[in-house]
Parts: structure tokens; sequence; C-alpha cells
């Protein structure tokens, strides 16, 4: 386990650094992230006006039997997509998908060594408890990073399903600039929060590394035993 940590922990900071220096992570125009929304915009449908002499009154009458509101927005309904399927935008889902095995690899790692730290906590005795501190420290710090990582897949879960209400408001109302423009944005939201990922990722490596190694001792043995406390 203790050469797993020295070796495969460095070597995954090294990839996660030379990651964060690929173009596709490294795009400071996000116009180039943009997706095309295949929506078109229908022709506008003039209605004529019910509401004068007698029909107007008929109309009136209609609307209070039947106790319905006419002043409410419905939209378009929406029954097939004219171009298709809706695809998502591909360049963000590609980097998705280099990401998520980075998040899944650390989740892994954060529950394997934080086993092999629980293992080695001895039972509890009165006093001579300092290294057994730093081993509960050790193990709150993976615990806490194990969270963090699969905090990531649950924001990257929500991204799609804040994008897929979205698209589905476009499709209901068309003419509505302002839903095509937040689509956009959170494009652009979840590029630069990918990036983000991808830092703390490597970071986190590095703080967990450095953390282990330096209490490395205290980790593998938390007491001292009493004839080493006599030399």
């Amino acid at each position: 386990m203790l050469s797993g940590i020295a070796n495969f922990f460095p070597k995954k900071l090294l990839e996660l650094d030379h990651f964060l220096k690929d173009p596709c992570i490294n795009i400071t125009e996000l116009k180039e992230i943009h997706s095309e929304i295949n929506l078109t915009v229908p022709d506008p449908i003039l209605l004529s006006n019910l509401n004068d002499g007698l029909e107007g009154q008929n109309a009136k009458k209609r609307k209070l039997e039947d106790g319905s509101r006419e002043d409410i927005v419905t939209g378009t309904k929406v029954f097939v997509m004219p171009g298709g399927m809706m695809k998502c935008n591909t360049n963000l889902v590609e980097l998705i998908e280099k990401v998520k095995p980075e998040i899944r690899t650390l989740i892994e790692k954060c529950n394997t060594v934080k086993m092999w730290v629980q293992l080695l906590i001895p039972r509890i005795e009165d006093g001579n408890n300092f290294g057994v501190s730093i081993q509960e420290e050790t193990v709150a710090e993976l615990r806490t990073v194990e969270g963090e990582a699969a905090s990531y897949l649950d924001q990257i879960s929500r991204y799609y399903i804040t994008r897929a209400k979205l698209v589905s408001k476009i499709a209901k109302y068309p003419h509505v600039e302002d839903y095509r423009r937040t689509v956009t944005e959170i494009d652009e939201k979840e590029y630069i929060s990918l990036k983000i990922i991808v830092s703390e990722l490597r970071n986190q490596y590095v703080t967990l590394h450095d953390m282990i190694l330096k209490n490395i001792e205290k980790i593998k043995r938390p007491r001292s035993s009493n004839t080493d406390a006599l030399y």
C-alpha cells in the first residue's frame, strides 16, 4: 500500500497536470464550445378576435362554464422535434467523458487508503494516543476528499438535467431568445467548472501524498512500545 501511495499519487498528479495543459481544456474563446440548437422558430399564427358583439358574449359564457383561463400562455405543443433528436453539446460530452474516469479513480483510491489506515488503528487505550489522532485525521481527510470527488459527479448530472429542461423550454417557447442564451451560458459555466474539477483533483493528490508521507511512521506505528521509550 505504501509503495502505491508513494508512486501512484505522484504519477496521477503529473498526468492531471499534463491534462490541464491540453488544448481541449484551455480554450480562451468560449464561443468555440457552443452547440447549435437546431430548433427553428415557427411562423406566427394570427388568431381572429372572437370577443366582439354576440360572439364575445358566447365566448365569455363558455369561459365561465368551463372555468378556463384564456390569459394563460400555454406555449407550443411539442409532439416531435422537427430536426430529429436534440443532440447534447458534443464538445462538453467529450470533455466530461475524459474527466469522469479521473474522478472515479480518486474515489476508489481514497476508499482503499482509508480502509488501510483504519485497519492500522490500534485498540482503545488510555494515553499515548497522539499517533492514533494522526490516523484519525488522515481518515477524516480521505473521507472529505472522497465526498468532494463524489459531488463532482453530482454536478455533472445536474448539468445534463438543467440543460435538458432548458432545451424543453426552447421547444415549447421557440420565440423566447433568453432560453437559448441561457443554454450557452450554462455550457460555458460547465466548461469552466470541468477545468476547475481537474485542477482540484490534481491538488487533492498532492495534498494526500504530502500528508500521508509526512506522517507515515505515526500512521504505521501509532504507539511506541515501552522498550523504545527507554532508549
